[in-house]
């Protein structure tokens, strides 16, 4: 079975609310079995507007390991340390199969 990946885009409106979210996530993504891919990743754009300055991507085994994250009482608790931070983007992606 294939992975997921969970990507988000973030535009930081107050990086020193957003500090406290950021010192938490990274272990709780590590708690319920995903990894960092891309954290902090500064992207060029090629074509096209994209408003965000920020992207992180976290790899899961499955799309229930991303949600059991996503979902989890833990993970509400970090998202509102971020509230009012900045504006997000969530999305999950199935990755292709090996």
């Amino acid at each position: 079975m294939a992975g997921c990946l969970m990507v988000i885009y973030a535009r930081i409106a107050d990086p020193d609310r957003f500090k406290a979210y950021a010192a938490v996530t990274p272990g709780l993504v590590a708690q319920y079995g995903g990894r960092y891919r891309v954290l902090n990743g500064n992207p060029q754009v090629l074509e096209g507007d994209w408003p965000f300055r920020t992207t992180a991507v976290s790899e899961w085994p499955s799309r229930e390991a991303a949600l059991a994250f996503w979902n989890s009482p833990e993970y509400a608790e970090a998202k509102a340390l971020r509230a009012g931070a900045g504006d997000f983007q969530v999305i999950l992606l199935d990755q292709l199969p090996a």
